[in-house]
């Protein structure tokens, strides 16, 4: 198992949506989670991406998410990749991402199933648990536990950063540090 590499990678982040938060188990803390890891990826130049499902129904992402998305893809499947997702993302090609960072919720529904498709499209995928809620802590340990086995990486906000980062000497260190303290 290798580390994440930033250069290679995307964030993705699943259905932070203002109707769906209050009902997340700990919402407010999975939220201020997925917030770090954007900012993360945005102060290391690494693409960032959201859906929102059935925004007319469960409204828009949280502001906090909308606004540290380059782009958000409304969807109505349950698996983000049925609606677009794969296609959104700059797969080919020289740069091409083969390793998804991904974060949301609903973990056991729709973050589960775009990971899955994510998984299926052969690239790399780590979860990041912290940063991922359901409104049952039963059924985020379970999504856990079913993406592992699927073969993604279940890791940390702290974790995907100091992998990105590799070295305390890397140019961004200093200022990827704030938002982990």
């Amino acid at each position: 198992m290798k580390p994440i590499d930033a250069t290679n990678s995307v964030l993705v982040l699943v259905d932070y949506q203002q109707k769906l938060l209050p009902a997340i188990h700990q919402g407010a803390e999975v939220l201020a989670q997925a917030v770090r890891v954007a900012e993360v990826a945005r102060e290391l130049g690494i693409p960032v991406y959201g859906t929102e499902q059935n925004p007319r129904g469960l409204g828009p992402n949280d502001d906090a998410i909308r606004q540290r998305c380059e782009t958000t893809l409304s969807k109505m499947h349950f698996d983000a990749c049925a609606d677009g997702l794969l296609e959104l993302l700059p797969l080919d090609g020289m740069k091409a991402p083969r390793e998804i960072v991904i974060a949301g919720c609903e973990a056991h529904v729709c973050l589960l199933q775009t990971a899955l498709s994510l998984l299926a499209a052969d690239l790399k995928v780590s979860v990041v648990a912290d940063a991922c809620g359901s409104r049952t802590a039963r059924n985020h340990e379970l999504a856990m536990q079913r993406l592992r086995q699927a073969g993604a990486e279940i890791v940390s906000v702290e974790m995907v950063a100091f992998e990105w980062l590799r070295s305390c000497t890397h140019p961004r260190f200093k200022q990827t540090l704030t938002w982990l303290k």
